[in-house]
């Protein structure tokens, strides 16, 4: 049987940090916490359930988690976030999968929970992640602050059941200003990576995600949470794309 890290990223996640590790229980033979400087009591419940805590300054999130990575003393890694945790058949799941690994990665869908709500449609479900995987067989790549495991040409993943649940906005203010929080970083790595946007962008492309998102991904079937969800999304693209336009009037990095 395969020995397993179970490692995550946090910063002031007092609120979640426990249920994520106590989700872990039975699964991970190690667990690596790599903290970014809370100031909260997200250490002191991470040491109550004997994580190995690394501090380490943050530079964004791909950065972070490959330098989790590399503090892992396993071959076979389980990467979750603060706010996630695992379901019992995902835990089911990955225990037989100890037993008998066969590939060089493994997906799992994520079911996010939403101001109380479990969100089924908006394209947010079944939202596969790429979570399971050989230390060796790829890196955290992707475009701050949306990263994503990448694996090296030629390695092979397979697929798991089981959702990874995502405890991800407790109130509309949360979400709001996780909104505003991101958009600036999505406009700067944009802006850095020599993408452009036009009017046109700001006008029609957040109006047809609403559109696609409410519509055509089934977001009216969520209900009222749906409308909001999508209608935020909409506006945060609406908010990155300002942000962008902004960089390229300014021309200032």
């Amino acid at each position: 049987m395969i020995r397993l890290s179970a490692v995550i990223i946090s910063l002031n996640e007092e609120r979640n940090i426990g249920r994520c590790l106590e989700s872990l229980s039975g699964v991970a033979d190690e667990i690596v916490v790599v903290d970014s400087g809370s100031t909260d009591r997200t250490q002191e419940i991470c040491k109550s359930y004997g994580v190995r805590f690394i501090t380490n300054p943050f530079e964004g999130y791909i950065q972070q988690k490959n330098f989790a990575l590399e503090n892992c003393t396993n071959e076979h890694i389980l990467s979750v976030d603060a706010d996630e945790s695992l379901s019992e058949d995902l835990k089911k799941s990955i225990v037989l999968l100890k037993s008998d690994w066969v590939k060089d990665g493994y997906q799992f869908n994520r079911l996010t929970n939403y101001c109380g709500k479990w969100i089924r449609h908006c394209g947010w479900y079944p939202d596969s992640k790429l979570r399971l995987f050989k230390k060796d067989a790829g890196k955290w790549g992707g475009s701050n602050p949306h990263d994503k495991f990448i694996l090296n040409d030629g390695n092979i993943s397979g697929f798991v059941k089981g959702d990874l649940l995502h405890y991800s906005y407790y109130t509309i203010s949360d979400h709001i200003r996780q909104v505003n929080r991101f958009s600036e970083i999505e406009a700067l790595t944009a802006y850095k990576e020599g993408r452009r946007c036009s009017l046109l962008h700001l006008i029609v492309k957040p109006k047809l995600k609403f559109i696609r998102d409410f519509i055509f991904r089934l977001g009216f079937l969520d209900g009222y949470y749906g409308l909001i969800i999508c209608r935020i999304s909409s506006y945060a693209l609406f908010i990155r794309y300002a942000k962008l336009y902004e960089l390229q009037k300014n021309k200032s990095i």
